[in-house]
């Protein structure tokens, strides 16, 4: 019955889940091979291979990219996500946004440029390989 979720966390699978809680401050580059939420302030780049979740009191000043984000929060830096972003609440994102698909809220605030699609998903990967090299 447990059999296999017991075997995911062994295995160092993507089950994990980090987060950075409200009143945390962390000063440098952060990479999640899990799912990552940040609550706090974060003043560096964050890379995430799965889920990321910037929440309604959270600070990133830095560039983000990963599979799948939800912001809530404030972001100061380039967005790039290779599904889908969503962008909810009462989120301030300044900066630019590259992202498979994208889902806006009426209340949020967003000054950048916005480039969606197959060539952005095609861009992110080319970009992913560059990187982890």
């Amino acid at each position: 019955m447990f059999t296999s979720r017991s075997k995911s966390s062994e295995d160092g699978g993507s089950s994990a889940s980090s987060i950075i809680g409200a009143g945390t401050t962390i000063t440098g580059d952060l990479l999640s091979n899990g799912d990552i939420r940040i609550d706090g302030i974060l003043k560096g780049n964050l890379r995430g291979k799965a889920k990321i979740i910037i929440g309604p009191d959270a600070v990133v000043e830095g560039d983000i990219n990963g599979l799948q984000a939800d912001v809530l929060g404030k972001v100061t830096g380039k967005i790039q996500v290779t599904d889908l972003l969503h962008l909810r609440g009462k989120a301030a994102i300044q900066g630019d946004v590259y992202a498979g698909k994208l889902q806006v809220e009426p209340t949020v605030t967003f000054n950048g440029q916005c480039h969606m699609g197959a060539n952005v998903v095609e861009l992110n990967k080319d970009l992913s390989v560059v990187v982890n090299q």
